[in-house]
């Protein structure tokens, strides 16, 4: 690998890794200031998906220490595989808030449909997971022993940081439980 390639993967890594974790705060300390920017522009949720995994990527690149000829056949499946993961978390999320609808107090809840949808989501939830199991071992044929435990690690350590975010996202943009007009600890 050459070291352009090398310096501009650190650097991609070192930009994401920034907007993951500061662009939040960073908000919501313009948005308390006066005469802040809190109206700015929000993140779209394609573009916070392209850069989680974007920074997937450059992470994995470092974690894995994939070869040369890795990392082509390791990119096309991780894309693979990321992109299945969400289209079927997003059609799950569709079976479950139909069925939510369905049994809402108001809802005048027929028994058929409800039978129907319920052995959809069952239908998906088997395929999804014989999809998800077929894209990981796509993955896996690219990867040694060492690289694959190194690459669940790495999954499971992404997946926290997403979630971290999420949560210090949620923080920011609600007001505090104990009342409104308190500062958060970490956005003085």
């Amino acid at each position: 690998m050459t070291a352009s390639v090398r310096l501009f993967r650190i650097a991609a890594a070192i930009a994401l890794t920034a907007i993951a974790f500061d662009v939040t705060p960073l908000r919501a300390q313009e948005a308390a200031a006066p005469g802040g920017r809190g109206d700015r522009e929000q993140v779209r949720p394609v573009e916070l998906v392209a850069m989680l995994d974007a920074y997937t990527l450059v992470q994995a690149q470092n974690a894995l220490q994939l070869s040369d000829a890795q990392y082509g056949p390791f990119v096309t499946r991780l894309k693979r595989l990321q992109e299945n993961r969400r289209r079927n978390n997003q059609l799950r999320n569709r079976l479950l808030q139909d069925l939510r609808l369905m049994t809402a107090p108001n809802a005048a809840g027929d028994e058929n449909a409800m039978r129907d949808k319920l052995r959809a989501l069952r239908e998906h939830n088997l395929q999804s997971a014989a999809a998800l199991q077929r894209d990981t071992e796509a993955v896996d044929e690219v990867l040694d022993v060492r690289q694959q435990v190194r690459f669940r690690l790495l999954e499971e350590r992404i997946e926290r940081q997403k979630l971290d975010l999420l949560m210090r996202s949620r923080r920011g943009a609600a007001p505090p439980a104990g009342g409104r007009g308190q500062k958060q600890p970490g956005l003085q």
